[in-house]
């Protein structure tokens, strides 16, 4: 049930196209390496995220007992779960993607010293370098109702699995406040998967899209990179962006950030692209937008 779910969150196709947005150092990694950092999304820029999915599984969950459900402690077990594997659970990765390439909003967390791009790909080409690496695409979800009635399904699909797998139960005892764990274990996957697309409603300006990763149980033996953020060690891995057979990315249009120095700074980009044989077929474009130094 909950896989059917996650199915049909990640079949949406992107048509338009996916702008990457990022800064000058971010740049230079992302030519270097043909790859983006797909950081762990526990550690994303929008850090509530993953507590913002746990917070509508609370609402649901008093609901339900308040109305007298039959098994409040499998809810109650079921969101204690959650809570605890939002930081020690398996880990899922993801890079971000806008509709729009020209978002003052985007441009104020990237563009300190006027230090801000965003790189424009067709999306065909993103959903196959997805492909080949396992990745899926899914577009974020900010209507209340729609995060509603997918966290009602998802508990839904909770209680199916305590009614279809007794057996798998720790104990029999409905005290024991790990009895259903087992059970909670088996839709871990999925559930991350789901609330890796799930954002509060306050961002939905971005119109985001997010290529995410297969799930990674075993991080010691996975490709897991680690990198400097604001204040921890952020774990990453690299999403390939040159497809198989390809030497170099392939950008359709660039927008550069605001900057007081418009033209040396158009020039210098088109010459380091051209260096690594980057050229975008719609060619490189400033924002408009004025610049202000902070």
């Amino acid at each position: 049930m909950i896989k059917d779910i996650t199915s049909r969150l990640y079949s949406d196709i992107p048509q338009e196209r996916l702008y990457h947005y990022t800064g000058f150092t971010g740049l230079l990694g992302i030519v270097d390496s043909n790859a983006l950092w797909a950081s762990d999304i526990r550690y994303m820029n929008d850090s509530a995220e993953l507590k913002h999915t746990a917070d509508l599984i609370r609402t649901e969950i008093t609901q339900r007992i308040a109305a007298g459900h039959p098994k409040p402690n499998l809810l109650n077990q079921f969101l204690d779960w959650v809570i605890h594997r939002i930081t020690n659970g398996h880990m899922l990765f993801a890079s971000s993607f806008r509709s729009n390439g020209n978002l003052l909003s985007q441009w104020r967390g990237y563009s300190r010293l006027g230090k801000g791009v965003s790189l424009g790909f067709d999306p065909d080409y993103i959903l196959q370098c997805a492909t080949q690496q396992s990745f899926q695409i899914g577009k974020c979800i900010y209507s209340c109702e729609a995060q509603q009635q997918l966290i009602c399904q998802v508990i839904d699909a909770v209680e199916a699995l305590a009614e279809e797998h007794p057996k798998d139960l720790d104990s029999r005892d409905p005290q024991n406040d790990n009895a259903y764990h087992p059970i909670f274990h088996m839709i871990e996957s999925d559930l991350l998967r789901i609330a890796a697309i799930l954002k509060h409603p306050s961002f939905r300006e971005e119109e985001e899209w997010r290529v995410v990763s297969p799930v990674i149980t075993d991080y010691v033996n996975a490709a897991v990179l680690f990198r400097e953020g604001a204040s921890m060690l952020v774990p990453y891995i690299e999403f390939n962006l040159a497809p198989a057979g390809n030497s170099t990315i392939t950008i359709e249009h660039i927008f550069l950030g605001p900057t007081p120095n418009i033209t040396i700074s158009m020039n210098s980009m088109t010459m380091y692209l051209s260096k690594h044989g980057i050229q975008p077929r719609e060619g490189i474009s400033y924002c408009q937008i004025p610049f202000r130094a902070r």
